[in-house]
């Protein structure tokens, strides 16, 4: 099982590539749009998973 401090690390490192990311497809040709949002879509699902984990529901479903 991970840490918070663990998963907190690693949202932040996913938002830096997301970052990344999106200068990239600013400035891409046409061509590679396509590929680099495939990838930002992926890097957000996978930051919006960890912060999930992050601020996990509290109390009981069943109660």
């Amino acid at each position: 099982m991970r840490t918070e401090d663990q998963i907190r690390r690693k949202a932040n490192e996913l938002l830096l590539q997301k970052k990344s990311v999106e200068e990239r497809l600013a400035a891409a040709e046409e061509d590679r749009k396509p590929g680099l949002q495939s990838e930002l879509d992926r890097l957000d699902d996978m930051i919006l998973l960890l912060e999930w984990v992050l601020n996990k529901p509290v109390g009981s479903y069943h109660g």
